[in-house]
């Protein structure tokens, strides 16, 4: 397996993919869509006090 060049996203698209995680989008959807790590997506639930 080969590592993945670190990258960075904006605080809007943060925010964008908690907004559809809170409307009802399952995580492993919106993974898959914008191609992110589970860690990413997590991290950004957590910023906003998520459960996930």
């Amino acid at each position: 397996m080969t590592k993945r060049e670190r990258r960075t996203f904006t605080e809007e698209f943060k925010n964008q993919m908690v907004q559809l995680y809170l409307n009802g989008k399952p995580r492993k959807d919106i993974i898959r869509e914008y191609d992110l790590t589970p860690k990413s997506l997590g991290t950004a639930l957590v910023r906003t006090k998520m459960p996930y």
